[in-house]
């Protein structure tokens, strides 16, 4: 599915006079809790983006297939996770691409969109590494559910139905039981509201 001519390298959220809003998910941590939540996606008739640790891959080979085979979209969120802002360039080419190379070799395709770990958006030196190693965009997010800080459920479920917005970009995570615990909660509330959850893909075209 081919993207708009004319977006900019740096996105954080979608279009805001549409129905729809991108659930992006860090992926790596236990693959059961992994298959629990795409279970829930599934249950929902959800479309979820999840940019996936390159490491996570070697470990899990079979969620990559998983991902896609269930109509979501699979992305490059470096090979190590580490802190992408204060490497150099060449270290930084060398987490983007590792992450790819592993994409590519699982599924044919190292994926649309780059997300730098331990961080929202690219700084310049990323956002060149990952131009170099083919990434035309850099997605970011503009709801952050802190659900990696594992605050409970119901915290993560109010953060998200708190502030989400029509074109949300919405920051989650793999490997955390309180995300897979309040996400029925999560696709009701935006189901509730005409919110339809699609993939990063879908969101932009």
């Amino acid at each position: 599915m081919p993207l708009p001519a004319g977006l900019p390298f740096q996105l954080t959220s979608g279009p805001p006079d549409r129905d729809r809003v991108a659930l992006t998910f860090h992926g790596q941590g236990s693959p059961e809790i992994a298959t629990a939540l795409l279970g829930e996606v599934a249950s929902a008739g959800a479309r979820i983006t999840v940019l996936a640790v390159g490491t996570w891959l070697d470990e899990q080979p079979q969620l990559a297939r998983r991902i896609l085979d269930g109509g979501h979209e699979l992305g490059n969120h470096t090979l190590n996770h580490g802190d992408m802002s204060a490497l150099d360039p060449e270290r930084a080419y060398a987490e983007i691409a590792g992450c790819a190379e592993r994409l590519e070799r699982l599924t044919g395709s190292k994926g649309r969109w780059f997300r730098p770990s331990r961080a929202r958006d690219c700084t310049p030196t990323v956002a060149a590494q990952a131009l170099r190693a083919g990434y035309e965009h850099c997605l970011g997010y503009d709801l952050d559910s802190r659900d990696f800080t594992d605050p409970g459920a119901s915290a993560v479920r109010d953060t998200v139905l708190g502030r989400v917005r029509p074109g949300s970009i919405v920051s989650l995570h793999f490997g955390h039981q309180g995300t897979v615990a309040a996400l029925p909660a999560i696709l009701d509330g935006l189901t509730a509201r005409n919110l339809r959850p699609v993939t990063a893909t879908e969101l932009f075209s």
